[in-house]
């Protein structure tokens, strides 16, 4: 069986009846996890087995763990600081920051895969341009080569650890107001305004970046599209322009940024037709029982390919993570950056 497009989440703790029922339908490819589905270490890494002895090939298991506000797991496991946190010291010292980077993409994945779970969604490489609460400090800085830099080291930490990094949000999501989780951002720059927020995709897909998530952002002066559904930005510009060969995900289509595309059946077919590979659908169990009762997928070697490419790799045990000479100098670099910045971050982007 192959994995399809759709990436589920679950209702609670451990794997329902049903559920287990879901997670064999071809159309789904992958479940996120949340806090709910969280009590503790041993718990999570019980839910993880089970959700890959489901099927062969294994669905991918992912998580929303970027440190900070967005940590779904946190008993058990390092409290990491927002990324602005690790733009703070870079300022302060850009070689400093840059290892801290790397270290904490480390620390965050190898905690993770320790535990079964195959991805977390990041880094964030939107530029802070100050006007965006939903990304906010979730954003390593407002200079698009300082974000540059530091995203390149957090996804070679994430690599070494076994994990593939996902950057967010294609093209970019800092420059305007609205949360895409409660309506559609418009942002109405030209593709020209737009160079220092795609700089941090050039640099990292020049570093073999494996994974992208779209924006639910309009930019109606180059596509009439929001950017997840416009085969413009996902063919034209990610693939054709900037050469990425990685897994493109949509950002997810239970969303209210997706709700202008139509209803969730619409939202699916018109992301896969501009060239998502998966879907996320998230908080919303009718909208995917509708899904799985409606949507068709021409098969598409390729993305099949590129999903099952999404699995972790090199997983170690807990014990023998926590024993480990390189645990306790990223566990000992988070320490010390949990102190207050010594610097602000730059009023804006360069």
């Amino acid at each position: 069986m192959t994995l399809g497009p759709l990436m589920i989440d679950l209702q609670g703790t451990e794997l329902a009846a049903e559920e287990r029922e879901l997670l064999r339908h071809p159309l789904v490819g992958g479940i996120i996890l949340f806090t709910r589905n969280f009590v503790d270490r041993a718990q999570l890494a019980h839910l993880v087995r089970d959700i890959h002895a489901a099927r062969t090939p294994a669905l991918a298991v992912a998580v929303d763990h970027e440190g900070g506000r967005v940590q779904r797991f946190r008993s058990g496991f390092s409290e990491l600081p927002p990324p602005r946190r690790i733009g703070h010291e870079f300022d302060a010292d850009p070689k400093a920051g840059t290892a801290l980077a790397r270290e904490l993409g480390w620390l965050m994945a190898a905690e993770l895969r320790a535990h079964g779970v195959d991805l977390s969604f990041a880094p964030v490489v939107d530029l802070d341009y100050g006007v965006n609460d939903a990304i906010g400090d979730r954003a390593f800085h407002a200079r698009a080569e300082a974000v540059s830099d530091l995203a390149v080291a957090y996804m070679h930490g994430m690599r070494d650890a076994g994990m593939m990094a996902t950057a967010k949000h294609f093209p970019g999501h800092g420059a305007v107001v609205a949360d895409s989780h409660l309506s559609l951002p418009i942002d109405r720059r030209s593709l020209a305004d737009l160079t220092n927020d795609l700089q941090p995709y050039r640099r990292l897909i020049a570093n073999a970046l494996p994974g992208v998530m779209m924006a639910h952002v309009l930019f109606p002066a180059i596509d009439p599209a929001p950017a997840g559904f416009s085969s413009f930005w996902v063919r034209e510009v990610l693939r054709s322009r900037l050469g990425f060969k990685g897994i493109v995900f949509s950002d997810d289509l239970s969303m209210q940024g997706a709700a202008a595309v139509g209803d969730i059946v619409e939202r699916a077919d018109r992301a896969i037709s501009a060239g998502c590979d998966v879907l996320p659908v998230c908080n919303d169990r009718q909208a995917v029982m509708q899904l799985l009762d409606r949507l068709t997928v021409a098969p598409d070697p390729a993305a099949q390919l590129r999903r099952v490419r999404m699995k972790g790799h090199g997983a170690t045990t807990p014990e023998a993570l926590y024993a480990s000479t390189e645990w306790h100098n990223c566990r000992a670099a988070l320490g010390r950056c949990q102190a207050p910045p010594a610097l602000t971050l730059d009023a804006g982007p360069a």
